[in-house]
């Protein structure tokens, strides 16, 4: 397509087009932005779970704790949730677990900062689009009728032309919509899966607290998944 004709057709779509192509830069902000956020912590998360996951697999909790305490990255606060509670109750209690599970939730929210836009750009520019094509067919039965009641011939032509360009917003509607939906659903899985990850953690971290010598090999399973996964 040469510019002339992408010219032509952002004049004919207006308004409608413009929206789509502002939310397509939009959605182009946030998944790179996401992408190189989740990038950081699944490098500093994955450190930061084999190191804790082998100090539990020796039942040594001190240096689990001090190793969540060296760490920045959002992982570490499940689990320093979790040793501070500890420290105040000196058993694990249901409040204790309940304690972990909200800050295992709180984590899910700050992973998915900004995703909502992303969602919201794949559901609803679509029906933009198709907005900006009724509005252009109207527009061109509209002129059809014009040069009808003027003496025009009204032929097809004209018609299948306009409602051909009318199209153009459908398909750029679309255009956007399918890598933003697909986008949203792979971030969206991923972070399902790192907050997965944490909670396995955080509970071998709650067994091997209950009774470090002989809990520590049935806290090894779940850590191993983790680390592997």
């Amino acid at each position: 397509m040469t510019f002339e004709e992408l010219s032509h057709y952002l004049r004919l779509g207006g308004a409608t087009l413009a929206f789509i192509l502002a939310a397509s830069v939009l959605a182009i902000g946030v998944a790179v932005e996401r992408w190189i956020a989740l990038w950081n912590i699944s490098a500093n998360s994955r450190a930061l779970t084999d190191a804790v996951g082998r100090h539990l697999l020796r039942g040594d909790i001190s240096a689990a704790k001090g190793t969540v305490d060296r760490s920045d990255t959002p992982l570490a606060d499940v689990y320093r949730v979790a040793f501070e509670r500890l420290e105040r109750s000196r058993t694990v209690t249901p409040g204790v677990e309940a304690a972990v599970e909200r800050e295992r939730a709180q984590l899910g929210l700050r992973l998915k900062k900004n995703l909502w836009i992303l969602g919201t750009i794949g559901a609803t520019t679509p029906f933009v689009g198709l907005f900006g094509t009724v509005a252009g067919i109207m527009r061109s039965f509209r002129e059809l009728g014009l040069d009808v009641e003027a003496g025009g011939t009204g032929g097809t032509a004209a018609v299948m032309t306009g409602i051909s360009e009318a199209l153009v917003a459908t398909a750029v509607g679309l255009a956007v919509a399918i890598p933003a939906v697909v986008a949203y659903n792979l971030f969206t899985r991923s972070l399902k899966n790192r907050v997965s990850r944490a909670q396995a953690l955080a509970h071998a971290l709650l067994a091997a607290a209950r009774n470090p010598r002989t809990d520590a090999s049935a806290a090894s399973r779940p850590v191993r998944g983790v680390v592997e996964g």
